[in-house]
């Protein structure tokens, strides 16, 4: 992992973490929409062992694409380290492990499902607690962002509001259909804007930090 670390200039990191993020997507969408749609959805574990019960080749390429996903957000965590530090270490020392505990916490859950150690009742209850170091950690990049000085602020409050709307994985709020949507396609324009940005002005970050 450090050599990992230390390997990444900026621009590459950056480069990082725009591919692992447009990547994750993409995989994300396919396991939903193709292989298992509503897959592992809060609240309805229900419906979801039910699937895994009429389904059980596409549950196991369900759990590889999603091992896949979490080994990304990992490999995302590392390289925004290389990007934050130079705006403060500690606080990208904290992104990045709030993103790696995230990532580690639901792949032990996916592990000890697939191997039938918990069953998907609990596997629900493991995936929300990623999802406070989940949260957290979009809510220390928005600040990072913020005080970073060379990351346009905006990106920064949009990822610091979409932090604040992962609660509807926590609390039945029973909002409205079109007010969920807006919700998802914000937390998805965060991460997504960011790494854009980071992709397009490689080059400049390497100039910046060369100085």
């Amino acid at each position: 992992m450090k050599n990992f670390i230390t390997a990444l200039s900026p621009s590459k990191a950056a480069m990082v973490v725009g591919i692992s993020f447009i990547t994750s997507v993409i995989i994300v969408t396919l396991i939903d929409d193709f292989l298992l749609a509503n897959f592992v959805v809060p609240g309805d574990t229900e419906a979801l062992a039910r699937d895994i019960e009429a389904n059980g080749r596409l549950f196991g390429f369900a759990i590889i694409g999603y091992l896949l996903v979490l080994v990304l957000d990992s490999i995302i965590g590392l390289a925004l380290f290389v990007v934050i530090k130079p705006t403060n270490k500690n606080l990208a020392l904290l992104t990045a492990v709030l993103r790696l505990l995230y990532a580690f916490t639901l792949i032990i859950g996916l592990f000890c499902m697939a191997i039938q150690i918990i069953d998907v009742y609990f596997y629900a209850s493991i995936k929300l607690i990623g999802y406070i170091f989940f949260a957290l950690h979009i809510f220390v990049l928005g600040y990072s962002v913020l005080k970073s000085g060379y990351i346009p602020k905006s990106l920064g409050i949009l990822l610091i509001v979409a932090s604040f709307t992962y609660i509807v994985f926590f609390v039945d709020l029973h909002l409205p259909e079109t007010l969920m949507v807006i919700i998802m396609f914000t937390m998805l324009m965060a991460e997504l804007s960011l790494s854009i940005w980071l992709m397009v002005k490689r080059n400049t970050l390497l100039k910046l930090f060369q100085k």
